[in-house]
């Protein structure tokens, strides 16, 4: 249920790294972070130690529908024991089941994943019903399949248009995004005409040929690295009514993650929270701006960690390299000190105790989150060279955005569907209560229109 673009498994417990803990460890003298266990490798394999991944990344809404046949079942509705019209469970019952087999169970699920899983499940539904009514004769799986193609293929659309440019706010990268999508000929083009030519920068990447340049796979540990973005949720939450906008809940993040989801859910119905959601802000990416619950978060298991120092440790363990090292890889100059990779004299000062007076020994998460940003960027330069190249590279080696991106594959109806929804169509489909805060709104990840002005 909770998906990353990675997922390196549980941590072995019996080989932890333990690091020296500041005053605001309130768990003992010391922060014991689980070590990810490395792939086995022959005695005399001196090449440098690699890591598996155990899951699929949540672009194919493995989210929704699971990594593996066991929880795609699990997933489907069913009448008695037979599997119905190809659809999916989007009923909170069905979610949030009580129990050992509840995602809340899970580490990092909280209402947000909820909210998210829920609306695409009762998109898929809305898929298979279209799919239904044009093709009758089709059995349940034929449904599922296609309507789980189509939907995942939306989120990926949505991603790479929406919410990618909402987080950097630059009219140069929104260009550059829709690009990657459907090519500089533009979205109506390809809308009419389908692809016009063989090069992407024309007619995007969708329908080009797959091409995995030369490696075996399509994500990289840099990826994820410059992707931890935990700065962006606040450590508080705010609930309002739809219909008037009128305060309905104030919430920390303890109550709004893992055991307490289902009771949230229970209490503020879906509207509401999408609405409170689409007309908050989110965190700013920068120093001293992680949450303070995850400093101390408490894990389903009830172990205690510190997300921060983990994000840190993670990509040291992972053999990410460290912010210099990281620019010079990109071929961008490192910093030759302090003051040249922030332009906040606290921070200067804060980075040369912590790191001895030595740049290059800056953790890549620091050093991003030091670092100017671009006008109109909600993130670093440096992240935004990872993140344009990942943004490419995760439509080119996948076939079901290049090869059989086809209607053989999808139906021109899914194609269709893919092509003529956004965010807020969905939104808007399963919850017609959201128009008037969505009226105007071009992109759904941006902030939303207040109901009414707030009395008080």
């Amino acid at each position: 249920m909770v998906r990353d673009w990675f997922s390196h498994g549980k941590g072995d417990k019996d080989n932890r790294w333990k690091l020296e803990a500041d005053t605001g460890w309130q768990h003992g003298d010391s922060i014991e972070i689980p070590s990810i266990p490395r792939k086995p490798r022959s005695p005399n394999d001196t090449s440098p130690p690699t890591f598996i991944n155990t899951e699929t990344h949540w672009w194919d809404g493995s989210q929704i529908y699971g990594s593996d046949q066991k929880s795609q079942e699990w997933a489907r509705t069913k009448d008695g024991e037979r599997l119905k019209d190809g659809k999916v469970n989007d009923d909170l019952n069905s979610l949030l089941p009580l129990g050992d087999k509840s995602p809340a169970n899970e580490p990092g699920f909280w209402v947000g994943l909820a909210m998210m899983n829920m609306l695409f499940r009762k998109e898929h539904n809305a898929i298979c019903d279209r799919l239904r009514a044009e093709y009758p004769s089709w059995s349940d799986d034929e449904l599922f399949d296609r309507a789980r193609l189509i939907n995942a293929a939306l989120l990926a659309k949505i991603h790479t248009v929406e919410w990618t440019p909402a987080i950097l706010g630059h009219p140069t990268l929104q260009v550059a995004m829709r690009a990657n999508w459907w090519g500089l000929a533009g979205e109506q083009i390809h809308k009419l005409f389908g692809r016009i030519s063989k090069s992407e920068v024309i007619s995007g990447i969708l329908d080009s040929p797959k091409d995995h340049f030369g490696v075996p796979y399509a994500m990289t540990e840099e990826f994820v690295a410059v992707y931890r973005m935990h700065p962006l949720i606040p450590d508080h939450f705010n609930f309002y009514f739809v219909t008037d906008d009128e305060h309905c809940k104030e919430c920390d993040f303890r109550e709004v993650q893992d055991k307490n989801v289902r009771g949230l859910m229970d209490e503020v119905p879906m509207p509401d929270l999408l609405y409170s959601f689409g007309i908050a802000n989110p965190g700013a990416l920068t120093l001293h701006n992680f949450p303070h619950f995850l400093h101390n978060f408490e894990r389903p298991d009830g172990e205690f960690m510190d997300l921060a120092a983990t994000d840190i440790l993670r990509s040291r363990e992972l053999g990410v390299a460290r912010y210099n090292e990281f620019r010079k890889l990109l071929r961008l100059p490192p910093a030759r000190s302090f003051e040249e990779l922030t332009d906040n004299p606290v921070w200067v000062d804060e980075m040369q105790s912590v790191y001895d007076n030595d740049v290059d020994q800056v953790d890549l998460t620091v050093g991003l989150f030091a670092e100017p940003k671009p006008e109109g960027f909600g993130f670093s330069d440096t992240t935004f060279r990872i993140f344009i190249l990942m943004a490419s590279r995760r439509l080119n080696s996948d076939r079901f955005f290049t090869t059989h991106y086809t209607p053989e594959v999808y139906t021109q109806v899914g194609l269709d569907w893919i092509n003529d929804n956004d965010m807020s169509t969905v939104l808007l489909r399963h919850f017609p209560e959201l128009q008037p805060a969505l009226r105007g709104v071009k992109n759904a990840f941006a902030p939303w229109q207040r109901v009414k002005q707030r009395i008080g």
